[in-house]
C-alpha cells in the first residue's frame, strides 16, 4: 500500500520517515487533532511497508525449524551437536584432525576463557595439600605406593612452576562439532564414526540431549557460546587442539618435489622407498603435470635412476636433447622398428623357457585383439595355436638357449596362418600390418636399443588409429628389456588414457603396475581425461596400485569423481578447483599435502612447455647464433 501525505496540511514525508511529524503551531484544536489523526494513520501504514521489506534475517533464515531432543531439523537439513567432556591426560598434536577431514559437512566452534593466574594457583595449592597429606597418609599406614597420585602431584608441580614463570596460561576450553545431514540415518552413523574415532583417543563426547538448538546456535559463526560445557586447560594441550596440522614429507634421501603450501618446507621423497614405486599424475590440460614430470626425471637421473618415456606429443624432445639421452621416433617411415614378437633374455635367476614364450602369445594375443577388431572363441584358438607355431618355426621351444635364436616376426605369423584352416578372415585383416597401409610399423625385426639412462619413443608422427598398438607394443618391448636386467628404472607414460580405450591394453597396464616392482621399475601414469581413465576398472586398480599420487588443477567437470577417489574433503575440493600452474596435492604413502612446483632458471629453460616461453627462447638462440656468425659478442 502507497501513501502520499498532503502537504497542505502540514506533513512532512521525511518527518514520517524520521519516526514521526510535529504540529503546527497558530492552529486551532481541531485542527490539530485531525492533523494528530492523519499522523497514526501515516505511521501505521508506515509500520506496515517496513513490515514488508525483505531482510539479511529473511534471507538466511530457513523454511522451517524443529527442535527435537537430540538434532535440530532446518528444512530438510538434520544437525546434531556433539561436545567434548572429558580428555585424557595425554592428547596427540593435531588430535581434531579426524573429524576435520571426515568427508561430510560439519562446523566446529571452540571456545577460550581465560582465567588469572592468581586463582588457578590457589586452588592448586590446595590440591597439592591435599596430594601430599594423602601419600603421607598412605605411607605410615604401610599402604603400597598409589601411581596415580604421584601422577597428579608431579603434574600439579609442573603445572604451578609454569603458571608462576608465564610458561603456560590457563583457560576453560569448550570444543564443540555440528554435523549436517539430509537423511537421519546418515546422521546416526556419523555420529557414531565420530564418536568411535574420539573414544579411540579416550576423549568421551556427549550428544547435545535437550539443548539441541543452543548446542546448533553454539557453532554458527555468531560466537555465542549457548551451552556453556568447559574443561579446564592450560596453553599446550589447547595448542594441540589446533585441527589444521600438514603432513611432513621431508625426508634424509630422495630427490625436490616441491614446496609445502602449508609450511612452506620442502617436499624431499624418495619414491622406492614406498611400497611400490608407482605414481599418478592427474590435471587439466596446461596445469603443469608435464613440467613437474620432466623436473621429476632430471633431478632422478641426478640419482643415478634410468629414465624411460613414451612421448605422445614430442614435449621431451628439448629435455633429451639437454640431458644427451637417446630419442626413438616411432612411425611408419621411420628406421626405428620394434618387433612385438621379441622375447626377454633373463639373466642372473632361474627361468623357465616354457613360461616365457607362454607370457609372450598372451601378450601377442593382446596387440592382436586390437590390431583385428572382435575376435571369436574359435579364432582365439586358432592365434593361440598358430602363434606357438610361429615361435616353433625359428626354434624357440621349451629348453632353448634365449640369447641364441632370432625371434620371428609379423609375416612369419601370417604365413603359418595361411598354412591353416578357418582363418581367410583373419589373413585379411592381418595383410593391412604386412603388406598395406601399415606395413611399416609391427612387420620387422627390433632396430632400436636402449642403452642410455635417458630413452623417450615419440609416437607424434604416428595416425590416431595406430597409436595404441604403437604404445602396447612399445611398454611390451620396455617390460622385455627391464625383465632381462634388473635396475633402478623409471617408464612414463604420457597420455595413458590412449591405452584405456580397449580393454586388452588397460589389462596390459595394470598387470605391469601389479609386477613392476619385483624389477625396481616405477611406473608413471599421466591423465588429462581423468572421466575416461577413473570409469575403467583397470584404470581404478591402477590408482590403487600407485603408492604416489600427485593432483594437479582439475575441471568441474571431473572434480566429483577425483574426490570420490581420493576421499577429498571439501576445502581439498576447492583447492584443486582454483589451484595455478604447478600447485595441488601430494600424496606419499598415508600422507598429503598441498605443493607448489618449484624448479631453478636452468631447469626452468630445459622443461618449460609454454609456447610463449619457447618463442623467446628460440628468439634468443637465433640472436645468439646470428651474433656468433657476425663475429658481435653475444649478450
Amino acid at each position: 500500500m502507497a501513501f502520499t501525505p498532503n502537504k497542505k496540511q502540514g506533513i512532512d514525508p521525511a518527518q514520517i520517515a524520521a519516526g514521526g511529524v510535529k504540529l503546527q503551531k497558530g492552529i486551532s484544536k481541531e485542527e490539530q487533532k485531525r492533523q494528530m489523526e492523519e499522523q497514526k494513520v501515516a505511521l501505521e501504514e508506515e509500520r506496515i511497508y517496513r513490515k514488508g521489506v525483505a531482510s539479511i534475517k529473511d534471507l538466511i533464515a530457513p523454511a522451517s525449524m524443529i527442535v527435537e531432543p537430540s538434532f535440530v531439523r532446518l528444512g530438510d537439513v538434520f544437525c546434531r551437536t556433539l561436545f567434548v567432556v572429558t580428555y585424557p591426560r595425554y592428547v596427540t598434536v593435531g588430535w581434531a584432525s579426524p573429524i576435520i577431514n571426515l568427508s561430510t559437512q560439519l562446523d566446529i566452534a571452540m571456545y577460550f576463557y581465560p582465567i588469572k593466574a592468581d586463582i588457578i594457583l590457589k586452588q592448586l595449592k590446595k590440591k597439592v595439600g591435599v596430594l601430599e597429606a594423602q601419600i603421607s597418609s598412605d605411607a605410615e599406614s604401610g599402604k603400597p605406593r598409589d601411581p596415580i597420585s604421584e601422577t597428579a602431584l608431579r603434574d600439579i608441580e609442573q603445572l604451578r612452576d609454569d603458571l608462576t614463570q608465564g610458561i603456560e596460561h590457563f583457560f576453560q576450553f569448550a570444543f564443540y562439532c555440528t554435523f549436517y545431514s539430509t537423511d537421519k540415518a546418515e546422521l546416526e552413523r556419523v555420529t557414531s564414526q565420530v564418536e568411535s574415532t574420539f573414544g579411540a583417543m579416550l576423549i568421551y563426547t556427549r550428544r547435545a540431549y535437550f539443548q539441541a538448538e543452543q548446542g546448533f546456535n553454539s557453532t554458527l559463526p555468531a560466537g555465542n557460546d549457548e551451552l556453556q560445557i568447559t574443561f579446564n586447560m592450560s596453553t599446550s594441550p589447547i595448542a594441540s587442539s589446533f585441527p589444521f596440522t600438514s603432513a611432513e614429507l621431508t625426508s634424509d634421501n630422495g630427490i625436490l618435489y616441491g614446496v609445502n603450501r602449508h609450511n612452506n618446507s620442502l617436499i624431499i621423497f624418495d619414491r622406492f622407498s614406498l611400497q611400490n614405486a608407482n605414481a599418478i599424475i592427474f590435471a587439466t590440460s596446461g596445469a603443469g603435470k608435464s613440467y613437474a614430470v620432466k623436473l621429476e626425471i632430471i633431478r632422478s637421473m641426478m640419482m643415478g635412476v634410468e629414465v624411460i618415456v613414451i612421448d605422445p606429443e614430442m614435449e621431451y624432445k628439448a629435455l633429451s636433447d639437454a640431458v644427451g639421452g637417446t630419442y626413438i621416433n616411432i612411425s611408419l617411415a621411420s628406421r626405428s622398428k620394434i618387433n612385438p614378437f621379441d622375447l626377454p633374455r633373463p639373466t642372473g635367476e632361474s627361468f623357465s623357457v616354457e613360461d616365457i614364450i607362454r607370457s609372450a602369445v598372451i601378450t601377442i594375443k593382446g596387440l592382436l585383439r586390437l590390431m583385428l577388431g572382435k575376435i571369436t572363441t574359435a579364432e582365439d584358438s586358432i592365434l593361440d595355436r598358430a602363434l606357438l607355431e610361429t615361435y616353433a618355426k625359428k626354434d624357440i621351444v621349451p629348453g632353448v638357449d634365449l640369447a641364441s635364436v632370432e625371434p620371428p616376426i609379423l609375416q612369419d605369423f601370417q604365413d603359418i596362418l595361411e598354412g591353416m584352416e578357418g582363418t581367410a578372415e583373419l589373413i585379411v585383416k592381418l595383410r593391412k600390418f604386412t603388406e598395406g597401409t601399415f606395413a611399416g610399423l609391427l612387420n620387422s625385426p627390433t632396430t632400436v636399443q636402449m642403452n642410455n639412462q635417458l630413452v623417450t619413443f615419440s609416437v607424434r608422427d604416428l595416425e590416431d588409429e595406430l597409436r595404441p598398438m604403437a604404445i602396447y607394443t612399445i611398454i611390451n618391448y620396455i617390460w622385455n628389456v627391464v625383465r632381462s636386467e634388473r635396475k633402478k628404472r623409471i617408464l612414463v607414460i604420457d597420455e595413458a588414457w590412449w591405452l584405456m580405450q580397449a580393454e586388452d591394453s588397460a589389462k596390459f597396464i595394470f598387470a605391469l603396475v601389479k609386477r613392476c616392482r619385483k624389477y625396481y621399475l616405477g611406473i608413471t601414469t599421466i591423465t588429462q581425461d581423468v572421466n575416461d581413465f577413473l570409469t575403467s576398472p583397470y584404470g581404478q586398480a591402477i590408482v590403487t596400485n600407485s603408492s604416489m599420487q600427485m593432483l594437479l588443477k582439475q575441471s568441474p567437470a571431473s572434480i566429483d569423481l577425483i574426490a570420490r577417489t581420493f576421499l577429498l574433503t571439501q576445502s581439498e575440493k576447492y583447492l584443486l578447483l582454483e589451484s595455478g600452474v604447478g600447485e595441488g596435492i601430494f600424496f606419499a604413502g598415508a600422507k598429503h599435502a598441498a605443493i607448489q612446483v618449484v624448479a631453478s632458471y636452468t631447469e626452468d629453460q630445459i622443461v618449460t612447455t609454454n609456447p610463449q616461453q619457447l618463442l623467446k627462447i628460440e628468439a634468443q638462440k637465433k640472436e645468439f647464433e646470428e651474433a656468433q656468425q657476425g663475429g658481435t659478442p653475444a649478450t
